[in-house]
C-alpha cells in the first residue's frame, strides 16, 4: 500500500490555534511530512455530550492536510472515553483486583467487557465511518490505540463465566482442569467464579492463565467489532491497530494481527547505549513477523526521547540515532516511520513527551534532524514497495513467540523469577543479532517447515498437539533448540509428570528428574569452559548424546559429569538442549555451534564491528541496509546503486561512522559477499 516512505506522526488540531495550525502547515511541508494519525485521543472533542457532535474542527484538519499532501490515519477515540460517559456508565469503568473502581482523568479508562463502554465505541466508531469513510484524505484506519486494558469485578465476573462456559462446557470439566479440590476450591455453581479478584495468597495458577486468555479474547473482540464497522462502510480503507511492543503482553499478537489489514506497533527504545539498536530490531522483527512476513508500520516511535522507567528518567538519544533507528525499522519491513507526536503540547499527562517539533520550535536540533531524514527519505520510495515474490526478509532462524508462555512464566508460584518469558527471548534475539543472524518470530501452532532453525528459550505450556509439531520438524531434518523448563506443564498448567520438560522428553532424548533454581548471581563453569547460572538440572540421558556438563561447582544434587547441554539425532534432524541458563558469551557460543552445525550461516559477517547489515526484497529488487552503529568508518562488499549518495558501488562499500547508506543491488553481479 506504499507509494512512499510515510513519514510524520500523531497530530492533534483539536488542541492548538489558528495561527499554530498555519505554522503547522508551513513546518510540515519543510519536513516532507506525508502522513498524519488523527483522533486517537479525540472522544471528548467529537462528541462533548452524548450523542451530540461537533466535527467542525476534524472536517477542517482532514481538508487542510488533504490540500497540502498529507495523507490521514484515521483513528478511532474510543481508548479514552470522556468525562460525561463516566458520569452515566460508573458500571463500565474498569476495576482493579482490589476492587477499587477507577474513575476518568487518565487514558484507558474503561472496562472492555462493559455492554455500556462496547455500545458506546461500536456508535463513535459507525459515526465516524459514516463520516469519513470515503475522505479522500483517509488511508488507514487506526481503530483504539494500544489495547491492554485489564479489568476484574462484577461486570468482568458475569463475562468471565460466560467465557468458562463456552471453553469448558461444565462445571465438572472446569473443576478437574483446574484441579480445584486443591485447597477446597471446588465450584459447584458458575456464580462463584470470580474473574481472579485479589485472594488471601497465591492464587489458582489455571485460573490465573484462563483469566489472561480470557481478557486477550476480550480485547480481540473489541477490535473485531470496529474492524467490521469499517469494512462496511469504508471498503476500500484498510484498517489497523498499533501493538505495544515489547514490554507488556495483554493480548495475544498472532490472534490481532488476523483481525487487521496492516500490522502497526508502537516502539519506544529501553537502554541509551547500544543495547537499544538490538532493541530496534527485536520489535522490527516482532512485527514483521506477526505480519506473516509482509511489510507493516511503525505508528509511534520517539524522536529524542529514551525512558528510563527504573531510574525515573527521561534520556536524549545522540545526534544521528533517530535517523539510523529509522533505517533500522525500514530495513526490517516496515514502510513508514511516524513519531509521536507531531507537536509537544504545553501542558497535559506527556507535555514533556519528545515531539518532531519540540517545545523548543522549528530552531532546534530535533527538528532540524527530522526536517533532513524526512528530505532523505523522500527520495528513497523504491526501498518500501512490497516484494513482487516472498517475504520482506528472509530468515533461515525463528524463534517461537507464544503469549500463553509468557503469561504461564508470570504465574505465582513458580520454582524462580528466571523463568521469566521476555528476558529468555531477548537474551537469544540478541545473541543472534550480534553473531548477525536475521530472526523471524513463530507461533507454536504454526508450520515451521519454512525455517531451518527453531528455536524455543521459554516454552512453559505445550499442548499434545504442539509437541507433535515440533517432534515432527525435527523428524523431517529441523534443527530444534529448548530452553531449560520448557514444556513442563499441558496448556493448563498440569505438570507433565514422569520427568520436567515432558512436552520435549521425546524429541531431545533426555529425562529431567529435578529443577535446581540457584541463587542470584550464581555462576557455574561448564566443562566446555562456557559460563551459566540461576539454573540447573539433574538431566539423564534417554538416547541424547552429551556436548556440556556440570562440574564440581554445580548444587550438591548434581553430580559432575552430569549432564548440562545435549544433542539428539531424531529423525533426519537434530533436538538442543539447554538444562541452565548461559551467560552472554556462553548463549552466543553455543548458539553459533548449533547454527554452523545446521548450516545456517550468518546473513551479516559484518556484526561483529558494529555494523547492522539486513537486506530487504522491495518491489523486484533487494536493498542492502547498511548501518554503522560504530565509531569508526567500516567497509562492507556491496554491488549495486548506493540510494542516499546516488553513486555505484562496484564491490566495497565505505560506510562512515554513524552513517547508514542502502544498495540496490546488481543481480548480475549477485549480493554483496565479504
Amino acid at each position: 500500500m506504499s507509494r512512499d516512505v510515510w513519514f510524520g506522526g500523531d497530530y492533534n488540531p483539536e488542541q492548538w490555534s489558528r495561527t499554530v495550525l498555519d505554522e503547522d502547515d508551513d513546518l510540515m511541508r519543510r519536513a516532507r511530512v506525508n502522513t498524519a494519525t488523527v483522533g486517537v485521543f479525540s472522544w471528548s472533542s467529537l462528541e462533548p455530550n452524548p450523542g451530540k457532535y461537533s466535527f467542525g474542527w476534524l472536517d477542517e484538519a482532514l481538508d487542510r492536510l488533504h490540500a497540502n499532501g498529507v495523507r490521514v490515519v484515521l483513528a478511532t477515540p474510543t481508548a479514552s472515553p470522556p468525562p460525561w460517559f463516566t458520569r452515566l456508565h460508573a458500571e463500565a469503568m474498569p476495576v482493579r483486583a482490589d476492587g477499587v473502581r477507577l474513575s476518568h482523568g487518565s487514558r484507558d479508562t474503561y472496562n472492555p467487557a462493559a455492554p455500556a463502554y462496547r455500545e458506546a465505541a461500536r456508535r463513535i466508531t459507525r459515526v465516524l465511518a459514516e463520516r469519513y469513510g470515503s475522505h479522500p484524505a483517509v488511508v488507514l484506519w487506526h481503530l483504539h490505540n494500544e489495547y491492554g486494558t485489564v479489568s476484574h469485578g462484577p461486570v468482568t465476573d458475569v463475562a468471565f463465566r460466560q467465557w468458562l462456559q463456552q471453553r469448558y462446557g461444565t462445571l465438572a470439566d472446569l473443576n478437574r482442569t483446574w484441579n480445584t479440590a486443591f485447597w477446597s476450591q471446588g465450584y459447584s455453581s458458575w456464580d462463584d467464579v470470580l474473574a481472579l479478584p485479589a485472594t488471601q495468597y497465591l492464587p489458582n495458577p489455571s485460573q490465573v492463565l484462563d483469566f489472561k486468555r480470557f481478557s486477550a479474547d476480550l480485547l480481540r473482540d473489541c477490535l473485531a467489532e470496529q474492524v467490521r464497522i469499517v469494512r462496511e462502510l469504508s471498503p476500500d480503507v484498510p484498517t489497523t491497530t498499533n501493538f505495544m511492543l515489547p514490554t507488556w503482553n495483554h493480548y495475544d499478537q498472532w490472534a490481532m494481527a488476523d483481525e487487521i489489514d496492516v500490522v502497526s506497533i508502537d516502539h519506544y527504545l529501553d537502554d541509551e547505549g547500544p543495547a537499544g539498536e538490538v532493541h530496534v530490531a527485536f520489535a522490527s522483527d516482532l512485527a514483521r513477523s506477526f505480519a506473516g512476513g509482509r511489510p507493516w508500520l511503525l505508528m509511534e516511535q520517539s524522536t529524542s526521547l529514551v525512558y528510563d522507567y527504573d531510574d525515573g528518567r527521561m534520556l536524549v538519544k545522540a545526534p544521528g540515532r533517530i535517523r539510523r533507528n529509522t533505517y533500522q525499522y525500514l530495513s526490517r519491513g516496515a514502510f513508514g516511520s511516524l513519531f509521536f507526536q507531531w507537536r509537544a503540547p504545553l501542558t497535559g499527562a506527556e507535555f514533556f513527551h519528545s515531539a518532531m517539533v519540540p517545545h523548543a520550535g522549528a530552531d532546534s536540533r530535533i527538528f532540524r534532524e527530522l526536517a533532513a531524514l524526512g528530505q532523505e527519505l523522500a527520495g528513497l520510495a523504491e526501498i518500501v514497495a512490497p516484494p513482487v515474490d516472498g517475504r520482506v526478509n528472509d530468515a533461515r532462524v525463528a524463534i517461537v513467540w507464544s503469549g500463553d508462555a509468557w503469561w504461564a512464566a508470570e504465574t505465582p508460584a513458580m520454582p524462580s523469577a528466571d523463568v521469566a518469558f521476555l528476558p529468555a527471548v531477548r537474551a537469544f534475539h540478541t545473541a543472534l543479532w550480534r553473531l548477525g543472524h536475521t530472526v523471524d518470530f513463530v507461533s507454536p501452532d504454526a508450520d515451521l517447515s519454512a525455517h531451518d532453525v527453531v528455536l524455543v528459550p521459554s516454552l512453559l505450556p505445550v499442548s499434545d498437539e504442539q509437541s507433535r509439531r515440533f517432534a515432527d520438524f525435527v523428524a523431517a531434518g529441523g534443527t530444534l533448540l529448548v530452553g531449560a523448563f520448557s514444556g513442563s506443564t499441558d496448556e493448563h498448567l498440569r505438570v507433565r509428570t514422569g520427568g520436567y520438560g515432558g512436552a520435549f522428553a521425546g524429541v531431545l532424548g533426555v529425562h529431567v528428574e529435578e529443577h535446581v533454581p540457584l541463587r542470584s548471581g550464581t555462576v557455574l563453569t561448564l566443562s566446555d569452559g562456557s559460563r551459566a547460572g540461576d539454573w540447573s538440572e539433574v538431566v539423564h540421558l534417554r538416547g541424547a548424546d552429551v556436548v556440556a556438563s556440570y562440574t564440581d561447582d554445580a548444587h550438591p544434587v548434581i553430580a559432575p559429569g552430569s549432564p548440562a547441554v545435549t544433542v539428539n539425532r531424531h529423525g533426519r534432524g537434530a533436538a538442543h538442549y539447554f538444562s541452565t541458563r548461559f551467560d552472554e558469551a556462553g548463549l552466543s557460543a553455543h548458539l553459533a555451534r548449533i547454527l554452523e552445525g545446521a548450516g545456517a550461516a550468518p546473513e551479516n559477517p559484518w556484526a561483529a564491528d558494529g555494523v547492522e547489515a539486513v537486506r530487504r526484497r522491495s518491489g523486484a529488487s533487494t536493498h542492502l541496509f547498511v548501518i554503522n552503529h560504530s565509531d569508526q568508518p567500516r567497509r562492507v562488499a556491496a554491488v549495486g546503486f548506493e540510494l542516499v549518495t546516488g553513486t555505484t558501488v562496484d564491490g566495497h562499500l565505505l560506510v562512515d561512522a554513524g552513517d547508514v547508506r542502502v544498495v540496490r543491488e546488481d543481480p548480475a553481479a549477485g549480493a554483496g559477499t565479504p
